[in-house]
């Protein structure tokens, strides 16, 4: 079951964290994986650790023209996950336009480079399978997240109408809701703005889910697996909290 061997995946910010988990498994599970970065050091570790079956590509996905070459190089795109995002703290009223528009531009316009670029490859190839990362900001309300919290309901309501848009393509588009998760990006982000009480910070993010700690990168690898895999080619349009009871059940 969850084989993907002979399909080609291409997964956005794959280097590190959840990206790096799902490249890793796909891998595993068969997928030639390409990789889709900025930061070329942490691409080319993780393509040293999968295989001579992984690639990786620099390119910024926050420009379309770079997408699409780098898509149109690739060619054959069964399975698109659209990983790469990036958050940031403030409210509506403290968030500076330059913050919201880089927010945007990455989590936002640059999701919607790579279905632009990919969608007409997989109508050509019969098909395909697309992964877009929400999180449960987009459902419930998280304190000081206005920007990251919009990009993500932006990223469900993109889900829907490509779902609804793509049937007769045979391209299902699904997407995954997670908690935290404990990844260096969070490790990064709690340094950058609680660099005086870095535990304490890091303890109340773990409690906030019921179920008493953060996500590990690979269980969230293993969701994006069942929902990309065959297995699932009844499930298109829907969204998966990952989230350790956050979103439906109270402390």
């Amino acid at each position: 079951m969850f084989s993907l061997q002979d399909k080609t995946a291409i997964i956005t910010g794959g280097g590190s964290g959840i990206g790096k988990a799902i490249a890793v498994l796909f891998a595993q599970q068969g997928a030639k994986v390409h990789i889709i970065e900025l930061d070329e050091e942490a691409a080319a570790e993780t393509v040293e650790e999968i295989s001579s079956e992984a690639s990786y590509h620099i390119c910024n996905i926050a420009d379309q023209k770079q997408v699409i070459e780098v898509f149109n190089s690739i060619g054959r795109i069964d399975i698109l996950v659209n990983n790469a995002g990036i958050a940031h703290v403030g409210k509506a009223d403290t968030t500076a336009e330059p913050d919201f528009d880089r927010v945007m531009n990455v989590n936002v316009k640059g999701a919607y480079n790579c279905l632009f670029a990919a969608i007409p490859l997989m109508k050509a190839n019969g098909g395909g399978v697309i992964l877009n990362s929400a999180s449960i900001a987009a459902i419930v309300g998280i304190p000081d997240r206005f920007a990251y919290s919009t990009s993500k309901g932006a990223i469900v309501a993109m889900t829907l109408s490509v779902a609804k848009d793509y049937l007769q393509d045979n391209i299902r588009c699904n997407c995954i809701s997670p908690a935290r998760v404990h990844t260096p990006f969070v490790d990064g982000f709690i340094a950058k703005n609680y660099p005086d009480n870095q535990q304490e910070i890091f303890d109340k993010l773990s409690k906030s889910q019921p179920i008493g700690r953060m996500a590990k990168p690979e269980e969230v690898a293993a969701l994006a697996l069942y929902l990309c895999s065959d297995e699932a080619g009844f499930v298109t349009g829907c969204d998966y909290p990952i989230d350790g009871g956050f979103t439906r059940i109270n402390n």
